[in-house]
């Protein structure tokens, strides 16, 4: 097997998030707070999770950064792009998600956090109306613009490396149109054309990290890199691109309560879904466009995990439901409740409820650290183009769709890939397989 040459991570990282809301500075804060020592990253894998290297006598449980090379804490170096003007201090302070006493330690750190003008284009966030925004002409001045944004700040953070992280708002849906998203060169003469139809703002951040020689993540559902042309940039420029939509409450549960039926080869009759949340993720998902978009990527999960052609007596006839509903005083303490109808023996009906309060932001903070950390080595590492080892961490993992892949939706399925890949990275035998 020939070893993967994984470059050290040396120097700055820069790591660019697109939105300064919730997610981004529950993300930033945490950070911040766990390199004074103040808070521990829970929830990180990259922080947290042992894995297995070697086997019999040579088998040991080691860190992630004890098999790989990781990105310090110490050397992350934070920049945002947002609608709304507030510096990350003042944004944290209003998303009410940390209490005053966990942001206020690195109040002066998060204050330099200044959002960029973002690029925005209101008709795919009709609830956001922030003045924080870009003049563009046209959707590729919009491109220039972002990528002198990238430019300007790695030179002025001093940054060895830059990754660009979507945790902005989801946009309404945009199906993919072959003749422009298919190819690269139609892709770019629609962005020239000021073809705002199919090219979101999304696809300008993405576009613009890739030239930019930074990776890119999709935090939202959002079409943007899930695309054939964004595909071909990522392999023309051997980089990482990952995506789309964090995994963290209800498809979580999800991605893993499914096996338990499938390995007992219980039936499932319908499995319905639904949503509280009232942050600014639910005012903009209260559209219903925006929603569709979320939908989506939300029925995707089921599917690939129970087979209906594999089992099709179990797995046949499901009904799948999934709302979301926007409601403001939870703020960010999203509650996701499921109702399961299953049958066992003799198609005798039974049923599970789970009802999950969480608290979204908490729950991605994590997700951010960790798929940061991962694009950044597997920059390093020279793999480009989608990286299936983070499906993970994603709520709609991408895969090649024009050739009829289908996404690994196995939670369990998921974490085999992600410890392959980083065995592999550190030099040890990719031991286990996905069946």
């Amino acid at each position: 097997m020939e070893k993967e040459i994984v470059k050290p991570a040396e120097g700055r990282l820069g790591i660019l998030v697109v939105g300064c809301g919730a997610v981004a500075t529950t993300f930033m804060t945490g950070v911040l707070m766990a390199r004074k020592g103040l808070a521990k990253p829970i929830g990180s894998m990259t922080q947290y999770d042992k894995i297995r290297v070697g086997r019999g006598k040579e088998k040991k449980y080691l860190h992630y950064g004890d098999i790989v090379s990781l990105a310090k804490l110490d050397d992350i170096v934070f920049g945002c792009w947002d609608v709304y003007p507030q510096n990350a201090y003042q944004a944290a302070v209003y998303a009410e998600v940390l209490k005053q006493k966990d942001i206020d330690p690195v109040r002066d750190e998060l204050e330099l956090i200044k959002p960029m003008k973002a690029a925005f284009d209101k008709n795919y966030a009709k609830r956001l109306d922030g003045d924080n925004v870009k003049d563009c002409a046209t959707r590729w001045d919009m491109v220039e613009q972002i990528r002198q944004d990238i430019r300007d700040f790695k030179a002025k953070n001093d940054c060895a490396r830059i990754v660009v992280i979507w945790a902005a708002s989801t946009e309404i849906y945009v199906p993919y149109y072959e003749p422009i998203h298919g190819k690269l060169d139609t892709l770019v003469a629609a962005m020239k054309a000021d073809d705002r139809e199919h090219i979101a703002p999304s696809m300008c951040y993405a576009y613009a990290a890739l030239q930019e020689d930074a990776p890119f993540i999709m935090g939202a559902p959002n079409t943007t890199v899930d695309i054939p042309a964004m595909w071909q940039l990522a392999e023309e420029k051997r980089l990482p691109i990952a995506g789309k939509d964090f995994k963290t409450g209800q498809t979580l549960v999800k991605s893993g309560f499914a096996p338990i039926l499938k390995v007992r080869n219980l039936g499932l009759s319908g499995w319905f879904s639904t949503n509280i949340l009232g942050n600014r993720d639910g005012l903009v998902l209260d559209e219903p466009a925006n929603f569709h978009t979320k939908e989506v990527s939300k029925l995707s999960t089921l599917e690939t995990i129970l087979r209906k052609d594999d089992q099709p007596d179990l797995y046949g006839n499901i009904y799948h439901k999934v709302r979301i509903n926007y409601y403001p005083p939870r703020n960010d303490n999203k509650e996701g409740w499921d109702n399961l109808d299953i049958f066992g023996w003799m198609g005798y009906p039974m049923q599970i409820k789970i009802n999950f309060l969480c608290r979204d932001s908490i729950l991605a903070a994590p997700l951010l650290l960790d798929l940061t950390l991962l694009s950044d080595l597997a920059h390093r590492a020279g793999r480009y183009g989608i990286q299936r080892f983070l499906s993970f961490f994603l709520k709609s993992p991408m895969h090649d769709y024009t050739k009829g892949e289908e996404a690994v939706n196995n939670l369990f399925e998921q974490y085999t890939m992600l410890k392959n890949a980083i065995r592999s990275m550190g030099g040890y035998e990719a031991d286990e397989e996905v069946d």
